[in-house]
């Protein structure tokens, strides 16, 4: 079982900035792949952003060059900072992993999701 704790949600004025952290908790031996998607209202989730452990990094095309992951693997955890923020980017905001406990068995987790709104 692995739980996820995400934070840093909440109502943002366009071109503003946002940090969405997430912690990853249970039975983790490794983490393959750390990453955020988004659903906006009506819409499918999406991926925004994610990273592997080595550090490769993929973005959606829409907020490369505003949003940065980034990762801590001695604490379990991912961020993604929000810069310049359009009413677009308005969604919940999920945080996955792609984990491996000690018997090396995959679980792929997702978090409870947290509300990023983007508006004046």
């Amino acid at each position: 079982q692995v739980q996820l704790v995400e934070s840093g949600g909440g109502l943002v004025q366009p071109g503003g900035s946002l940090r969405l952290s997430c912690s990853a908790s249970g039975s983790i031996f490794s983490i393959a792949v750390m990453g955020w998607h988004r659903q906006p209202p009506g819409k499918e989730r999406e991926l925004v952003a994610s990273i592997t452990g080595s550090g490769s990094i993929t973005y959606a095309d829409s907020v490369k060059g505003r949003f940065t992951i980034s990762r801590d693997n001695a604490k379990k955890s991912v961020y993604l900072q929000m810069n310049s923020l359009k009413p677009e980017d308005a969604a919940v905001y999920y945080c996955n992993t792609e984990t491996y406990d000690r018997y090396f068995r995959r679980s792929d987790s997702w978090g409870q999701g947290t509300q990023v709104t983007v508006s004046s």
